[in-house]
């Protein structure tokens, strides 16, 4: 079972993969600062959805729902299918 501590893991480091500040990242997702370090760290117990996608959006990820028990999604799979047909 994925956690709000998994997910606040998961969007600090999406942040850091996008090389972002959480002031920058905040900058792009048109949130403040304070709202990324209160998701990062899940310290109100709850965080808001539509912050958590925006913020995923601008660190250029998306959302997505993965069936338990499965890495890959169907376009993660029909994406390496459309690399391996490329010369």
């Amino acid at each position: 079972m994925t956690t709000l501590l998994d997910v606040a893991e998961m969007l600090k480091d999406a942040r850091k993969k996008a090389g972002l500040s959480q002031g920058e990242l905040a900058q792009r997702a048109g949130v403040s600062r304070t709202t990324v370090a209160r998701m990062e760290t899940v310290a109100k117990g709850d965080m808001s959805v539509s912050a958590l996608v925006r913020l995923l959006e601008a660190a250029g990820y998306d959302l997505k729902a993965v069936k338990l028990g499965h890495v890959r999604t169907v376009e993660d799979i029909l994406a390496e299918q459309r690399q391996d047909d490329t010369p």
